[in-house]
């Protein structure tokens, strides 16, 4: 199963009860399903949690059966919902403040929206019928679909209103509000009555960030490695170089013993190479002797 999936599977889990929750959920759905005209309500969804739950939910919220449910095989894995039943439109289309008997232009009824529960729970309705997320361990992307330009517009001022940044774009003729603010995805999943995938979504965010962070320091600890090798073997091309001219006899002693030592230790750093003198010396004072045989070998 998809993230997406398992996300879906989660919100319907949520009990439907409350009966102003229940029929906010309901018009999430005919906002951002398939089809909701004043002739018809179609509704497509591959969730199986969620085809258990569109009965239940439409019953309590509009006291309407679906007339067609889904057959177990038809359209692959695809489950269809369908109300062509005048009355039963009529009631649906009553019930959410519409006018029947004009042409149906759908806009969000903002007084049905006033309580927080119902604000979540008509986002939950929502996202069942045209929402999505994307796996958070590739990207993080939450959007929600619909056909109807002007309830895209006002679902997008809701948004705002809640506190979240949506940003939107028409593609393939349907408008999308969508996120891809981390943070922002986790809330909106929690609002809506999702918060274990939240958490999984967290919990992404942080593995990401920790192997990004192993990453850059192993990549910087790489690039140091290339650093010191790039440097032991200059200097070692200054002392071969040394030898060449028939230099190193003429050089002073603590010269000399830092030839002896850096061509003994080749793999030690400044620091560690520093500790192999005796007495000991400090690490700008070996950096000194090193970049003296350098500027030798160049005269």
């Amino acid at each position: 199963m998809s993230f997406s999936s398992d996300v879906k599977s989660e919100l319907c889990r949520q009990g439907v009860s409350k009966l102003c929750c229940a029929r906010s959920e309901a018009y999430g759905v005919l906002l951002c399903c398939s089809t909701f005209t004043a002739r018809e309500v179609r509704i497509v969804t591959e969730s199986a949690d969620f085809a258990a739950r569109l009965p239940k939910l439409f019953q309590r919220s509009f006291g309407v059966a679906f007339d067609r449910l889904p057959e177990a095989e038809e359209e692959g894995r695809k489950f269809v919902f369908q109300i062509t039943g005048r009355d039963k439109l009529h009631t649906i289309v009553d019930l959410l403040g519409y006018e029947a008997r004009q042409n149906l232009v759908l806009h969000i009824n903002f007084a049905m929206l006033e309580e927080d529960c119902c604000r979540d729970a008509f986002l939950r309705g929502a996202f069942l019928a045209g929402g999505s997320v994307t796996d958070p361990m590739k990207r993080y992307h939450l959007e929600l679909t619909t056909s109807h330009l002007q309830a895209s517009r006002e679902l997008s001022a809701l948004l705002r209103e809640m506190g979240y940044e949506p940003k939107q774009v028409v593609r393939s003729g349907y408008q999308v509000t969508y996120f891809k603010s981390s943070r922002q995805i986790e809330e909106l999943l929690t609002c809506v009555g999702a918060p274990l995938s939240a958490m999984e979504l967290m919990n992404a965010k942080a593995e990401k960030d920790l192997r990004n962070g192993v990453n850059r320091r192993v990549n910087c600890e790489a690039a140091n490695v290339g650093k010191v090798v790039d440097a032991v073997q200059e200097q070692l091309s200054a002392i071969s170089r040394l030898y060449d001219l028939g230099r190193v006899e003429d050089l002073p002693e603590k010269l000399k013993e830092t030839i002896i030592l850096r061509e003994t230790y080749p793999e030690l750093s400044l620091s560690e190479l520093a500790a192999e003198f005796d007495p000991p010396i400090s690490k700008s004072a070996l950096s000194h002797r090193l970049r003296k045989l350098t500027e030798l070998a160049q005269q």
